[in-house]
């Protein structure tokens, strides 16, 4: 008896370690797949003289890049459970080419010496933030909650700099949105990988796609931010 529990427990043990490590590679591999596609099509546009007028010239057109972005975040967030995986998938990358196409602006803003560092940058400081919600004992939730609300507070802020253009409250911001987004994506990792415990191996995976768009805003965020402080402007 006590050797079939054992047993048990250890089959127990290995089924969740093996259904962590495949939603964790899934999840990095979506959300690696969405820097690229973004990145890519950033420098497609930047480097098409024809494009980049329309995009950069055109206020109507940017704006509604922009609200067409919020309103795919918005979709697949509240319609997990009724989109199917390909939709999910679809509409992921479709986020990310939209990105990729307002993205294109900050490569006409900053020298492309500065982005690649900064990028660099960006990547390592995300690699050792999600190593270290993967791994830590300690429960981040009320640091996670305590980044929300900041978070909402950055946004506020950001809407009201854009008529009062203050150059004290853009670096305020900047620097407390950099240690916001560092302590998001330890959170969103750990949350992410709570979610190995699910038995639906479909709804997993859609989940999965939901955590590689949440650990890729929490990227660009943090690039952009990061972007401000370091970029070397043209």
């Amino acid at each position: 008896m006590s050797y079939d529990l054992e047993t048990t427990t250890a089959n127990r043990y290995q089924t969740t370690a093996t259904a962590t490590n495949t939603l964790i590679r899934n999840v990095y591999t979506w959300m690696c797949t969405a820097l690229l596609l973004t990145g890519g099509t950033a420098t497609l546009v930047a480097n098409t003289p024809s494009i980049a007028e329309a995009v950069l010239s055109n206020n109507i057109l940017f704006w509604g890049l922009l609200i067409a972005q919020l309103g795919v975040v918005w979709v697949m967030s509240a319609r997990v459970n009724q989109f199917s995986l390909r939709t999910l998938s679809t509409l992921f990358m479709l986020y990310s080419v939209l990105t990729g196409i307002t993205f294109s602006i900050y490569f006409f803003i900053f020298t492309a010496e500065s982005i690649a560092s900064t990028f660099f940058i960006t990547a390592g400081t995300f690699g050792a933030m999600s190593l270290y919600g993967y791994f830590t004992k300690t429960d981040l939730t009320k640091i996670g909650n305590l980044c929300i609300m900041v978070l909402v507070g950055i946004i506020i802020a950001s809407v009201v700099n854009f008529f009062l253009k203050s150059e004290t409250l853009y670096w305020v911001v900047t620097y407390i949105g950099v240690a916001v987004f560092i302590g998001l994506i330890a959170w969103d990792t750990q949350k992410i990988k709570a979610l190995a415990r699910m038995d639906d191996n479909e709804h997993t995976q859609k989940w999965a796609i939901l955590g590689a768009l949440t650990l890729y805003l929490d990227f660009i965020n943090l690039f952009i931010m990061l972007l401000r402080i370091l970029g070397k402007r043209r």
